[in-house]
């Protein structure tokens, strides 16, 4: 009942806002997000898991929503600040480390991005999270 409980505050404080910023391109990931949340929370903890689930998976989901076209293009044509080397496969949804700096998109304050063995990411800077490999 406890994990329960801290679940379903968790839901509070990230649903709301995460859901609020959402393009129509967000509507996607948040769609997934809510039913991968929703089964996850039914076999943790039956139906009132899966609702709390549904609203936590909406909200992360959301948030790693690909970013909108202007900012794939804007990272595509500024110039590329030196790529790091980690041992590490980068991977939507996964954080990148500590040792990576990330570089504000100037029109797009809510992305950074940074070059990772050679390759291109967008990253969301305040979780560090991988939200598109630009290719």
């Amino acid at each position: 009942m406890r994990k329960l409980i801290l679940i379903a505050a968790a839901a509070a404080l990230l649903g709301g806002p995460a859901i609020a910023q959402n393009s129509n391109n967000g509507n996607r990931g948040t769609a997934a997000g809510i039913a991968g949340g929703a089964a996850t929370g039914a076999i943790i903890g039956g139906p009132v898991g899966a609702g709390v689930g549904a609203v936590v998976g909406g909200a992360l989901g959301g948030a790693l929503a690909p970013p909108p076209p202007r900012v794939i293009t804007q990272v595509q044509q500024m110039p590329a600040p030196p790529s790091v080397v980690i041992r590490k496969r980068i991977a939507v949804g996964q954080p990148l480390p500590e040792t990576v700096a990330l570089t504000p998109i100037p029109d797009a304050p809510e992305y950074s991005v940074a070059v990772v063995n050679d390759q291109r990411v967008i990253v969301e800077p305040r979780s560090r999270t991988v939200v598109q490999i630009v290719r």
